[in-house]
């Protein structure tokens, strides 16, 4: 028998949010047969520039925005559970809902900077990885680091999907038509989108508190 709803993570900045995030996930929902996407809006990366980095708020709005009307949570949780690093805050997700069963979602650019993220097999053996193809990353996906531990954990799609229970180490690969949206692009095109978004806090769609931005980092 099933248990527990299955829940997909997504981590990143949404600096800003945009439809190439809500196309991936829609994907990754349907593949996967997934319940529910959970966006989670880091309050900062230091593997990624500070200069151009809106704030907390206006990338959650900027997610919200994208999120509407799809089984997609947008949550800026990390900030409540005071945790920096990327494992520490899906050991933190794993206890405060246990009855839900997670996958992390991840880009093939991530995998391919993967072994600079702490503690990056202690993530792997946490919770099963779905990578998802983009544009221009896959050749060092597969050359990375990370992929020649991971490799042997591979999975197919179908036997993934239908297995009863979601075990860890576990790497399955989506692929599709690329999205060759991008942050970068979005942001080099309207420098000043944040100012769309300004405004009181928004709510967090998960914990239901109030999200107001401030000078904390996390790290992958």
């Amino acid at each position: 028998m099933r248990r527990g709803p299955r829940i997909g993570l997504l981590g990143g900045s949404f600096n800003p949010a945009h439809g190439g995030h809500r196309r991936i996930s829609l994907f990754a929902l349907r593949a996967l047969e997934l319940d529910e996407i959970w966006w989670l809006v880091s309050p900062g990366n230091p593997l990624k520039p500070r200069q151009g980095m809106a704030p907390l708020a206006a990338r959650v709005r900027s997610a919200m925005d994208q999120a509407r009307r799809a089984p997609i949570r947008v949550t800026a949780i990390e900030r409540e559970l005071g945790t920096r690093y990327t494992v520490d805050t899906l050991a933190a997700l794993r206890r405060r809902y246990p009855k839900r069963r997670f996958v992390w979602l991840m880009g093939a650019d991530n995998l391919a900077q993967l072994h600079r993220w702490k503690d990056w097999r202690g993530i792997a053996r946490s919770m099963p990885i779905a990578v998802i193809a983009r544009p221009g990353y896959d050749g060092a996906a597969v050359a990375s680091p990370a992929m020649a531990w991971l490799r042997r954990f591979s999975v197919p799609l179908s036997s993934f999907v239908n297995r009863g229970e979601w075990s860890a180490p576990a790497l399955v690969t989506l692929r599709f038509d690329p999205d060759e949206r991008s942050a970068t692009a979005i942001r080099r095109a309207d420098p000043d989108w944040a100012l769309r978004y300004a405004g009181p806090p928004p709510r967090d769609q998960l914990t239901h508190r109030s999200i107001s931005s401030g000078e904390e980092t996390t790290a992958p």
